[in-house]
């Protein structure tokens, strides 16, 4: 007797295990987990630009007469940024997200000014340093603006199969939610232009 018992039970659980892939679950972890991958990478980008800063403005200040209210503002952006964490449960709490967002694309926004402010000081070009910064912060931006729209496309994919019957089911029940995407704010739709061949300006 304990045996069939035994039995009818591990049936059921089998049961209730292929009940519940054949509704999604299995593909819902699997997405989840290529979100949580994707933001990773989201996150990573974002360090690596945050660790250029400090470089940045050390090597803008040699130059006494550079705008001190552009360092002082994206030095106290990049550091209002440090202590905003958003953990991959964060990822489905609008407030939150919106918060961590807002303040990337304000760093994003700083940056972008001191840059044009930079263009004002030609004997920067001779800097190596400044031109190496150049270089990273260009190519960190793109990485930012590629890793962000591969995060959203899994967000997508996710978010779909929640909202997607009989996965909805799945959803409800084992407690996935939708997660936020990351909106363009004016003028981060792309990344910035980080330029500074001031020969080519004064050509024009």
């Amino acid at each position: 007797m304990p045996k069939i018992k035994y039995f009818l039970n591990f049936t059921i659980f089998i049961l209730f295990l292929t009940a519940f892939s054949g509704c999604g679950y299995n593909s819902l972890v699997e997405q989840d987990e290529k979100v949580n991958q994707a933001w990773a990478q989201v996150e990573n980008q974002y360090q690596r630009r945050a660790d250029l800063i400090p470089n940045l403005v050390k090597t803008v200040q040699g130059y006494a007469d550079f705008e001190k209210d552009v360092l002082t503002e994206v030095t106290e952006l990049r550091s209002k940024v440090g202590q905003i964490k958003l953990s991959t449960d964060d990822l489905s709490d609008e407030e939150k997200f919106k918060q961590f967002s807002d303040a990337q694309d304000k760093l994003s926004g700083a940056l972008s000014r001191l840059l044009v402010v930079a263009e004002n000081y030609p004997q920067l070009k001779a800097n190596e340093n400044f031109l190496q910064l150049q270089s990273q912060l260009e190519g960190t931006e793109n990485r930012i603006s590629v890793e962000r729209k591969k995060f959203n496309e899994a967000v997508q994919e996710f978010n779909t199969s929640v909202r997607r019957f009989p996965t909805l089911i799945t959803a409800k029940i084992f407690g996935f939610k939708e997660k936020q995407y990351f909106k363009s704010a004016p003028g981060t739709d792309k990344a910035p232009d980080v330029n500074f061949d001031f020969d080519k300006k004064k050509d024009k």
